[in-house]
């Protein structure tokens, strides 16, 4: 069977889609055999065979264990393969050989650990108990290639496989051989540093148990923790080996293997300390002095290499091997930056650096002397613009700007450095006057240092300086007045020489803007000189970067610019940015996001400086051109919109004529590009187009101008009745919803010319399509508002005989809904109604009769989807009119909602395990049953806001008195860190808890529908009737009733 399956496999290889389907076909034949799987390992074991076959073979048998093996994978299907228990000894046996062989093709054996995790996460221990016991056997007695090997598959184990009982049974023996891997010098580097990731991982386990059985892990940590210091402490110290050349780099070879072995083991021993003091802070709190001077010490030492292997060098970083171990120095820097960050948090490194920053101890030192001022300078010395940077930004501008904004997933040393000088300003230390003295050095001629251009340690300085300033601005703290002067002295130099690098001068653009308009006003009489300057530089500046950070820069100074300068300053902006846009390429500019975004925020802020003069240059031409090359990107089409919507209420709100002429100027451009769409089939330009349609019908006038519905009508009547995405369809189903608001006579009037249609019949059209059976609930999300909308301003005498038929579709089409967004809205037609008419509405719905899927009649759909889905309605209107609507109906009494059975409360399971997606689909959640009028009770109970907690469910950190987590020797052991690791499980686990409805049910509500849930509960509190269901209700609800009073206090 080997050789057909072989040949198969060989076959799906193939270039031609017949054969590779064909291929596949008989692959899925073979499957079936119960010696299927045992081929595949048997291929992927022999060496002879080629390694992509051997690769393939691994990844055909963990597709059929995913799908095969176990009822507990998520992937598993019922009308699988079935492996009998014999053949899943073998499958077991054969691939964790294989899987710890030490192969030389590492990739076969990645493979293959990977399908052994997958099988041990739902055998171990039950169907496979050995394994453990195995695995740790192996790597006591296994040779180097073996040795590595094996840990992998016990790390993939440790990650997916154990859960609490099953590490609480295993713990010692496991952390004792990782130790024994990890302090034997004489095994490779990288299987040490393996070895502590490993152990790393344990602690997400061990924090589980913990919650459970607290004694005795705390006894068994400390002693661990206790054991490992040493050894960690001892890596930490350990020097780097002389850096190889990049001949040696590219050579391989044991030089390298050495630097690279030495950096993943201190990497990996930094990650494993900050994972402990994250999740488990006392128990090295006795080492912690010595763990901070161990990592800042290294910190010192290793910014040389990396100023040569980085900043002057271009040595690639960001590296890892096979096995996911970081081997670069930049990666270690990174871990040891924000290792430094998590431990001047803690109350015993604190006190030791207040005590280095006590007047007389910073009198006593020299300007460079003081902790803090060593600080500067090595974060300003890390911050430097990296040679791979450089040559990305210059390429890729959008590349800068996302760096720029932290707008990136990129993570990188200057993003470290970043995040500790912002911790660093919350430091009662003289950051800014250390900054400032370091400052005054760089710009005096001391930037030159071991080579490193000048320019860099400027920009770099400039750059650290630019984050204090974001952190000043966000908590309205005023920088020093003589600081700031000096600072600015600087910025205005290497704004003005013209022989300053490019990204220096960028820098300081972007950092005038940000002090000029810094908290306290020193600068304000500047604003308008350096908004000159920066526009200067926009026009003339031959660097696209620069040109960049001007435009960036423009944002801040136009929303602090005098309003008796705003329109002079705004015309000019606005025609440097369509200068600039008419440079671009355009189809380049599509994949620009962060550069469309900067454009799009600083022409909204531009025109918003003085909205009146946007109809008289070309701001909004320049907007529409950027919303049409960004129609693609939800960000740019949220900006858009957001801009869009500011103009148009602006403009709205003085006064009819002003709006006219905005629609004047943007209706051609809009339906304009709903043609273009259509002709060009974008999607995404008909959506954009539409929702700028909504946002000005939204915040128009009433009337709205004469003309405007005979505009619009008939591209929405088009777009409604077009297949096109349900997007569109919603945005367009709100813009006629807004001008039926706004303008009910100007749209019944309305009659299209080319259906000789009126617009009332439109609109029962539309209401029609979108609530037949084959349009999706996402397209019609939005049509139970325009129907409400209707109803009002239409009325029973224009309706006639289409209003009861109108309801009837809405209640029929509600039977079969399922989107959220869309079964609110249908349900808030009957709510509205219920309002003033709530009698009506039952006698109407009990004569509705739904049909199959689910029959019933109108007032049995309409009354379990509603009282279903209410407690998720959102938005404050809507909540509010929903509980007046439920309450009225409520007051009815009618006898027909007593004989109506609805879902009810949630019947707990008395289990702790965790359900996954296919076992939720086989076993779906039960409720209980109860009638309409108790769990009409129930929903407006649940409605009602509890007071505020005093508590929380997140466990944090004890604080002294000045702020800071407290690690005081005399703490209970059970203090908590101040950082959330959103890694750990049982953060996660405790995430969840917080949204758990029972306990934290927050949804947006106001004052006002509380104090009418609560005069509704007083009303009716002596009711015999209330009384009834009363009973009925479960200890939470009737305590929540109990306290309603006090919560309204």
């Amino acid at each position: 069977m080997e050789d057909q399956v072989l040949a198969s496999l060989s076959a799906t290889l193939a270039s031609d889609d017949a054969v590779r389907h064909d291929a596949e076909r008989q692959l899925s034949e073979l499957s079936t055999n119960e010696r299927f799987p045992i081929s595949l390992i048997s291929i992927a074991s022999h060496a002879s065979v080629p390694r992509d076959l051997r690769q393939s073979a691994l990844f055909s048998l963990k597709r059929l264990v995913l799908k095969s093996w176990s009822s507990s994978l998520e992937e598993y299907e019922e009308a699988g393969a079935i492996i009998s228990a014999p053949t899943k000894d073998q499958v077991r046996q054969s691939l964790l050989s294989l899987a710890t062989s030490g192969d030389e093709e590492g990739k076969v054996v990645r493979a293959a650990s990977d399908v052994v995790s997958k099988i041990a996460s739902a055998d171990f221990p039950e169907a496979w108990p050995a394994l453990l016991p195995t695995l740790l056997q192996l790597v006591r007695q296994a040779d180097p290639a073996q040795l590595h090997s094996t840990l992998v598959v016990l790390g993939n184990l440790v990650e997916d496989g154990f859960d609490e009982e099953q590490f609480s049974a295993s713990a010692v023996e496991l952390v004792k051989c990782l130790y024994d891997i990890s302090v034997d010098s004489e095994k490779k580097l990288t299987s040490r540093a393996l070895a502590v990731s490993i152990f790393r991982a344990c602690f997400d386990t061990m924090e589980l148990v913990y919650q459970t059985n607290r004694t005795s892990v705390k006894q068994f940590m400390q002693e661990a923790s206790d054991a490992w210091a040493p050894f960690f402490l001892d890596v930490l110290k350990l020097s780097l080996p002389n850096l190889p050349s990049e001949d040696e780099e590219d050579a391989g070879g044991p030089v390298i293997n050495a630097w690279r072995g030495v950096v993943a083991l201190k990497t990996q021993v930094v990650k494993a300390l900050d994972k402990i003091q994250t999740l488990f802070p006392q128990l090295l709190t006795a080492h912690t002095l010595n763990l901070f001077s161990a990592v800042w010490e290294g910190l010192q030492l290793q910014l040389a290499p990396y100023v040569a292997m980085y900043i002057d060098g271009d040595r690639q970083g960001r590296m890892e091997d096979a096995d996911r171990l970081p081997y670069t120095l930049d990666f270690l820097v990174m871990e040891e930056i924000d290792y430094i960050q998590t431990l001047i948090g803690t109350g015993t490194v604190r006190r030791e650096l207040d005590a280095q920053l006590t007047p007389e101890t910073v009198t006593n030192a020299t300007e460079s002397g003081t902790w803090i001022a060593q600080v500067i300078a090595i974060l300003v010395g890390y911050s430097q613009i990296t040679t791979d940077d450089e040559g990305m930004w210059e390429i890729d501008v959008n590349i800068f700007l996302a760096e720029e904004t932290a707008e990136t997933s990129n993570y990188s040393t200057r993003s470290a450095c970043s995040n500790f000088i912002v911790k660093l300003c919350n430091w009662p230390a003289p950051v800014v006057q250390s900054l400032l003295n370091f400052s005054k050095s760089m710009f005096a001629g001391g930037a030159k240092s071991q080579g490193t251009p000048e320019y860099k340690m400027q920009e770099a300085t400039l750059f650290v300086l630019k984050q204090v300033l974001d952190e000043f601005r966000t908590y309205d703290k005023v920088m020093d007045v003589d600081a700031a002067r000096i600072f600015l002295d600087h910025i205005r130099a290497s704004m003005q020489d013209t022989a300053s690098e490019h990204f220096l001068t960028a820098r300081a653009y972007i950092l005038a803007a940000a002090l000029v308009t810094a908290p306290g006003d020193h600068f304000v009489n500047l604003i308008p000189e350096f908004a000159q300057q920066t526009l200067n530089a926009l026009e003339e500046s031959p660097q696209e970067i620069v040109r960049v950070s001007c435009i960036r820069s423009m944002q801040e100074y136009m929303k602090a610019l005098p309003s008796t300068r705003a329109p002079e300053f705004q015309k000019r902006t606005v025609a440097a940015i369509s200068k600039f846009v008419s440079k671009l390429d355009l189809e380049d500019l599509k994949e620009s996001e962060d550069l469309l975004d900067t454009l799009v925020e600083t022409l909204r802020d531009t025109i918003m400086a003085s909205p009146s003069q946007c109809l008289d240059h070309p701001a909004l031409d320049v907007l529409f051109t950027l919303a049409s090359q960004g129609a693609s990107s939800f960000q740019t089409t949220m900006l858009v919109n957001e801009a869009f919507e500011s103009i148009t209420s602006a403009m709205a709100s003085m006064g009819a004529e002003p709006y006219a002429h905005l629609c004047a100027k943007v209706l051609p451009t809009l339906t304009g590009a709903l043609d273009v769409a259509d002709m060009t089939e974008q999607a995404s330009l008909s959506d954009m187009a539409v929702s700028l349609l909504s946002s000005l019908a939204e915040n128009g006038p009433s009337p709205l101008p004469q003309g405007f519905i005979a505009t619009v009508m008939p591209k929405l009547y088009r777009l409604l009745f077009s297949s096109v995405d349900f997007s569109i369809h919603q945005s367009a189903t709100v813009t006629i919803k807004h001008l039926l608001a706004h303008d009910p006579e100007q749209v019944f009037a309305w009659q299209d010319t080319d259906t000789g249609k009126g617009g009332l019949e439109i609109i029962l059209l539309v209401i029609d399509r979108l609530l037949g059976p084959n349009i999706a609930d996402a397209s019609a999300a939005e049509v139970g508002g325009l129907a409400v909308e209707l109803v009002e301003k239409a009325g029973a005498e224009k309706l006639g005989p289409y209003l009861m038929q109108l309801l009837q579709i809405v209640a029929i089409r509600l039977s079969t809904a399922t989107h959220a967004n869309f079964v609110q809205n249908l349900v808030m037609v009957f709510a509205r109604l219920c309002l003033t008419n709530a009698q009506e509405v039952v006698d109407f719905l009990s004569q509705v009769k739904v049909p199959e899927p689910n029959p019933g009649t109108g007032l049995e759909v309409v009354m379990r989807k509603w009282l279903e889905n209410s407690v998720n309605f959102s938005g404050y209107d809507e909540i509010r009119q929903n509980v007046v609507a439920l309450t009225n109906i409520y007051g009815l009494h009618d006898e027909r909602l007593s004989g109506i059975l609805v879902q009810g409360d949630l019947i707990v399971q008395n289990t702790s395990r965790i359900k996954t997606r296919s076992q939720s689909k086989r076993e779906p959640d039960q409720f209980s049953t109860v009638a309409v009028p108790l769990k009409l009770v129930k929903v407006l109970i649940q409605e009602l806001v509890p007071p505020s907690p005093t508590g929380s469910n997140f466990r944090g950190a004890k604080f002294s008195t000045d702020g800071h987590a407290s690690d005081d020797d005399d703490d209970e052991w059970e203090d908590e860190p101040n950082i959330l690791d959103l890694s750990s499980p049982s953060t996660r686990a405790d995430l969840m808890g917080v949204l758990d409805e029972s306990r934290w049910n927050y949804r947006s509500s106001d004052d006002e529908t509380q104090r009418y849930i609560v005069g509704f509960f007083h009303s009716i509190g002596n009711d015999p009737r209330f009384q009834d269901l009363y009973h009925s209700l479960n200890d939470a609800e009737r305590e929540k009733l109990q306290n309603m009073t006090q919560g309204q206090q």
